[in-house]
């Protein structure tokens, strides 16, 4: 201790617990910035991991591109259109498809509303899938990827609403043959279309809910023949090998499909365009929740501010002594911005081993909560996500120990400067 700078050493001794109300701030100040830089962590921690893992989901079970023709009219040259974007150099895959919503119906003791009444239904091509998606990996054990025939694979949460296993079978009916059964009954006919049975040859599982629970996937042929397409698609699922170039390469598979194709106007949509609003929202609350916590750390610096008022208050005495021993103005001011930068550095280090440690058992917390009280504090049909992400950004955890101790540092800047313009006469007067 002796070989330390005199500033330092008495902004240590008094910082000692003494039973004084300055001690007691002082511990809250410490308990505060420990709490903040804490909260910090784990809420910028998680809204991170929330933004990397939905990334993360909706490019391992959709295409980066969609390509359409205009209007929502079916692509009937959709080979044609497939081999031009085959050429462009960024493109990994390309697949069509047939999506559109459908209804089904069980069978046996598994028949009881799903919670989704008209699930997506997704036609696609086997021979190609796998080029454009991770669905074929994500089949859960005693499941197959197989569409051959009627065959139809579902999501997780899907068949645990349905109570479905493999082998069971679902009857589907699409929207287009119920327009059928209408037309016929306003022309005074009698038609009754009797839906395919399709049988569960495989369960996925993305490891999102939204997807889990709503989507169906049967083969392009069968979808074709639901929704009365001879020898066409709906569009075509583009796979590019870096996911991030989607607008770019967008412009460009545009560009050559209306120049070259003899028919339609086809345009391309990004998987950041049909999910721009969540992954928007996502940032956005990430950069409020920042904000708004800070005021945590804020308050510490308050609580600081007090306590530097008042312990300068109580040590005039002691710097006028040190001003007429030859202590200079700057040297008085070091003592006290030193005792802030030790109450921030205890506080900062404090919040992030709390911060750190909540980050890395937040799924157990959580299922320890679950298992006391019975309540679901993350339930994934509202977050989409069966545990809570979390992804540690060394950078935001930067941002936010430094700030804070900027911040604590400050925090008693002007009382270490109205410490250090103490004039010896004045401080000594009454003693």
């Amino acid at each position: 201790m002796s070989r330390l700078p005199f500033e330092f050493f008495l902004a240590l001794r008094y910082l000692r617990p003494k039973r004084t109300f300055v001690s007691v701030i002082t511990l809250i100040s410490i308990l505060g910035v420990a709490l903040g830089v804490a909260v910090l962590i784990i809420v910028i921690s998680v809204m991170s991991g929330f933004d990397h893992d939905l990334r993360d989901k909706i490019l391992g079970f959709n295409a980066h591109l969609t390509v359409v023709e205009s209007g929502g009219s079916p692509m009937k040259a959709y080979r044609q259109a497939a081999a031009i974007i085959a050429q462009n150099k960024n493109v990994r895959g390309v697949s069509p498809l047939v999506r559109g919503p459908v209804l089904v119906i069980t069978q046996g003791d598994t028949n009881r509303p799903s919670m989704q009444d008209a699930p997506m239904m997704l036609g696609v091509d086997p021979a190609t899938e796998g080029k454009v998606s991770k669905l074929p990996q994500q089949i859960q054990p005693g499941g197959k990827f197989d569409l051959s025939g009627r065959g139809v694979v579902v999501g997780m949460d899907f068949a645990d609403n349905l109570r479905l296993q493999v082998g069971d079978t679902l009857s589907i009916y699409s929207i287009r043959e119920f327009k059928k059964m209408k037309e016929a009954r306003d022309q005074k006919r009698d038609v009754t279309i009797i839906p395919d049975d399709y049988e569960v040859r495989g369960i996925f599982d993305t490891g999102y809910y939204e997807y889990n629970a709503r989507v169906i996937v049967i083969s392009l042929s069968n979808a074709q023949d639901l929704y009365d397409l001879d020898d066409s698609v709906h569009g075509l699922f583009v796979t590019l090998d870096d996911p991030y170039l989607a607008d770019a390469v967008k412009m460009q598979l545009e560009q050559a499909l209306n120049y070259k194709m003899n028919e339609g106007t086809y345009y391309a949509q990004s998987w950041m365009d049909d999910n721009s609003g969540i992954l928007s929202a996502l940032v956005v609350e990430k950069n409020v929740m920042f904000y708004l916590l800070f005021f945590i750390v804020l308050v510490a610096a308050l609580c600081i501010l007090s306590a530097q008022i008042t312990f300068v208050i109580q040590k005039t005495r002691e710097i006028g002594m040190l001003k007429a021993l030859g202590a200079t103005q700057l040297q008085i001011s070091s003592i006290f911005l030193a005792q802030s930068a030790i109450i921030g550095v205890m506080g900062v280090a404090a919040g992030y081993g709390l911060g750190m440690l909540a980050v890395v058992y937040r799924n157990e917390f959580l299922r320890f909560m679950r298992v006391a009280t019975g309540w679901e504090l993350f339930p994934k049909s509202v977050y989409g996500f069966g545990e809570l992400p979390a992804l540690i950004t060394p950078r935001d955890v930067a941002v936010i120990c430094i700030s804070s101790f900027v911040i604590c540092v400050l925090g008693g800047l002007l009382p270490a400067i109205r410490a250090g313009r103490l004039k010896p006469v004045e401080a000594l007067r009454y003693e």
